[in-house]
């Protein structure tokens, strides 16, 4: 036995909808955040990159000096070294570092630490020294720098005669921009802070426009269609109230068309019935009856009773087709063939009226259609033409096409239809003339189940018309039907 599995309705497992104020929110917070910690950064790494500097020049000026008073005084060769070690130390005090100097031989001849005197100091930036270069290094991991200067001797060839080496920390430095830090970032979270607050009273500003465009379609929601909701705002809420308020005057037209064809069937369907009951109270009423009046109010009311049924069938027709274009019951027809045929069941009609029907047939034409339902949308057409047409007047049918679409031309010498409601001429029980159609037996559903029939089909319709000069309806319809 198979059985089938539900799905298991979690509702927190529901895709949740996230107000618009919360991306607006994140977004402004991150756009506020992010360059700030950015250029917190940036500028702390500024500031401790230009203190070191700073400081590694101060110290090789520093160390400059000392060579330069180192030479000067002898210290190398062994002569007067005490007031000069003071100032060696001071100086190697002040900047919380130490001093080394290397004689000729690499051997150390005064170091502040006194750790190292007398012994060998073989080390690349001394080596570099002793070739004339000034040799500045920094370690960021320890953080401190080394400077080595050569020490030239008076003497008119230069010689160098040793290198004085000094090192000093950065951890003050280091501890003082780290303390800046501390307090940047005590102020980075007070800013973010405001930055929220900022960003929540912006995104609520920002999103009130659409909350007010939301209350009014409450209203029209409500049922009050005639409810304003325009809203000038931004561009966004234009465009958007301006595409509803459209949608919103088509569904009142929609209302109004349906209550106009409410309105319309029950007139229409009461009209014929109210007709038979007028003529049988007649016929009850009399006393004795003629045979050839009974037989003319019986022949009324037969008519009426074909009125009625010709209504009937028409509005059952367009439930039909008002229900899925998939009830289309798609042939391939030879259009020249169906055409013949209807022209032939009209003609007797067509003499009645004393009206030419004349057809021109292009080319052979084969499409895939609804035989059944293009009959009837090429009879409505050519039978109103002929009944809305003048006495000898004519009726000419051209049947054409090209390579993508046939196309079906309706011509008659009638009455025409005026310009002003060309537009209304597709509505359902729209007449031109009230009078005419009832006397004619039309029934005001003709045209608009042909316009359905050529939706169905992808089609198009198109109405040329001048008054008392005649009408031209013309059909474009694809060779080729894709669902």
């Amino acid at each position: 036995m198979a059985y089938k599995m539900k799905k298991l309705q979690i509702p927190w497992l529901k895709k949740r909808v996230v107000s618009l104020k919360v991306p607006i929110t994140l977004c402004l917070v991150l756009f506020g955040i992010i360059p700030m910690f950015l250029c917190t950064q940036t500028i702390l790494s500024s500031v401790k990159q230009t203190q070191i500097d700073e400081r590694m020049v101060e110290v090789q000026n520093q160390c400059q000096i000392l060579s330069s008073k180192i030479a000067r005084t002898g210290y190398l060769s062994g002569e007067d070294k005490g007031s000069l070690n003071s100032e060696i130390e001071t100086i190697a005090d002040v900047y919380n570092g130490r001093i080394v100097v290397v004689n000729q031989d690499f051997r150390i001849v005064q170091d502040t630490f006194h750790i190292a005197e007398n012994r060998m100091h073989i080390a690349e930036t001394v080596i570099r020294a002793f070739q004339g270069e000034t040799v500045s290094r920094y370690n960021r991991d320890k953080h401190y720098f080394a400077q080595a200067v050569p020490i030239y001797s008076l003497s008119q060839d230069k010689n160098i005669e040793g290198v004085l080496v000094m090192t000093a920390s950065t951890e003050a430095m280091m501890r003082l921009t780290d303390a800046v830090g501390d307090r940047l970032v005590l102020f980075q979270v007070i800013l973010v802070l405001v930055l929220i607050l900022a960003a929540v009273l912006a995104a609520a500003m920002m999103v009130r426009p659409f909350k007010e465009f939301q209350a009014r379609l409450h209203h029209v929601e409500q049922g009050a269609l005639n409810t304003d909701i325009s809203s000038e705002a931004y561009r966004e809420t234009r465009d958007i109230s301006s595409s509803v308020a459209q949608t919103i005057t088509k569904l009142q037209e929609v209302d109004q068309s349906r209550q106009e064809f409410v309105s319309n069937v029950s007139h229409e369907l009461k009209t014929p019935i109210t007709s038979i009951r007028v003529l049988a109270d007649s016929l009850m009423g009399m006393g004795e009856v003629p045979v050839e009046l009974y037989r003319e109010f019986m022949e009324d009311i037969s008519n009426e009773i074909d009125r009625e049924s010709k209504i009937i069938d028409d509005l059952l027709s367009l439930v039909k087709m008002d229900k899925s274009e998939a009830e289309l019951n798609i042939t391939q027809v030879n259009l020249n063939v169906l055409v013949e045929q209807i022209l032939k069941r009209l003609r007797p009609i067509a003499n009645r009226r004393k009206v030419e029907l004349i057809f021109e047939s292009i080319r052979e034409v084969t499409a895939d259609v609804d035989e059944m339902k293009l009959s009837l949308a090429i009879t409505n057409l050519v039978e109103n033409a002929i009944k809305y047409n003048m006495e000898e007047g004519w009726v000419r049918v051209t049947l054409d096409a090209d390579h993508k679409f046939f196309y079906l031309k309706v011509q008659d010498s009638g009455i025409g239809i005026p310009e002003d409601v060309q537009d209304r001429i597709f509505e359902r029980f729209y007449r031109v003339d009230k009078a005419r159609s009832r006397e004619t037996g039309g029934s005001g559903l003709g045209l608009a189940i042909t316009r359905n029939v050529v939706l169905m089909h992808k089609g198009a319709i198109k109405l040329s018309s001048k008054e008392g000069e005649g009408s031209t309806f013309t059909l474009r319809i694809p060779l080729n039907y894709i669902a």
